[in-house]
């Protein structure tokens, strides 16, 4: 089993948290406008819990969150600022403690509905450039639909970075786990492992409660693409290296989960007109989670909105106790 990693948690209910300037629609880019100094807070807070990797702050640095004009105007500098804060801090913290990129959704949360895929690579190639230079890897994070996911692919397509895509879930527990545009996660995964640079499956906000079938048919996913390899290779050469050396990278693919403390969410959920409703769950209800999720596969958790400095620290201390 790969060696587990802890991520941070959910920015913006931090930043809420500790009393950052803190509405809608700008959400976490408030913050990154009025008063960085929260970003920087919030970041140290989550890596004085041991947080391995912590996200760029980026997330809201679109067009849904900004408006069009404070985007045009301002949104590639502040997704630039976002990264830099988040490295500045790593540095100041003088902890082996990796960056990562966000190329949140386009347009809003939960949203395949309004997705249009020219408009969404342009904002979200802008970016990938405003933070590249600055992170180590890249997170592309609540992504809805197969279509999202496929545009998501072409931005990352020459990347050299670590490249991870974090799917957002229906939060109805099934039989077979399904993205919020009530596509089957299976069909995603399969989509994206045939024309994509993938280094991680991941599962973000959503409930902890329909993580543990996402990853579940993430591995039947994974298995089913190399017994393919294999079968593909026997019938070609014995020596074919790239056939090895594909089966090799879908072996090395990261499964990672940063679940949310949100109730669940309905489809009919309109993201920037409500903010979601939250529950209580606390530091050691999410451990258990967490706990199933390694013992299926999982080998990067962390948390998303909700999930606080406490709840990575529960995390940190029970992967110390593991070795």
């Amino acid at each position: 089993m790969k060696k587990l990693i802890i991520l941070d948690g959910g920015m913006g209910r931090e930043l809420k948290r500790i009393g950052a300037p803190f509405s809608q629609p700008l959400w976490s880019a408030q913050a990154l406008i009025e008063a960085p100094h929260y970003v920087t807070q919030a970041h140290q807070g989550f890596i004085d819990a041991g947080a391995e990797i912590i996200i760029a702050n980026s997330y809201a640095c679109v067009p849904f969150h900004l408006g069009e004009t404070l985007y045009q105007q301002q949104g590639h500098a502040l997704a630039e600022q976002a990264a830099i804060i988040a490295k500045e801090v790593v540095r100041s913290s003088k902890k082996e403690v990796l960056v990562a990129g966000s190329l949140p959704p386009a347009f809003g949360s939960y949203r395949p509905d309004l997705f249009e895929s020219e408009q969404a690579f342009d904002i979200l190639s802008s970016l990938f450039t405003a933070q590249d230079k600055h992170v180590d890897l890249w997170f592309a994070e609540t992504i809805s639909s197969v279509e999202e996911a496929l545009v998501i692919v072409n931005v990352l397509k020459d990347s050299t970075k670590p490249c991870h895509y974090a799917f957002t879930l229906s939060d109805q527990v099934e039989e077979s786990a399904r993205l919020r545009s009530g596509e089957l996660l299976t069909t995603a995964i399969k989509a994206i492992l045939q024309v994509g640079n993938v280094d991680g499956i991941f599962f973000n906000c959503s409930i902890p409660e329909v993580i543990e079938q996402a990853i579940r048919d993430t591995n039947k996913v994974l298995t089913e693409c190399d017994i393919n390899d294999v079968d593909h290779e026997k019938k070609t050469s014995p020596q074919n290296s790239t056939q090895n050396n594909k089966q090799d990278s879908k072996q090395q693919i990261s499964i990672g989960a940063f679940a949310n403390s949100f109730v669940p969410i309905s489809t009919a959920h309109k993201a920037n007109e409500a903010v979601q409703g939250s529950r209580d769950l606390s530091p050691e209800e999410y451990l258990q989670f967490a706990k199933k999720w390694h013992s299926l596969g999982a080998n990067i958790i962390g948390g998303c909105c909700g999930i606080g400095p406490v709840h990575i620290e529960a995390l940190v201390d029970w992967k110390d106790s593991l070795s």
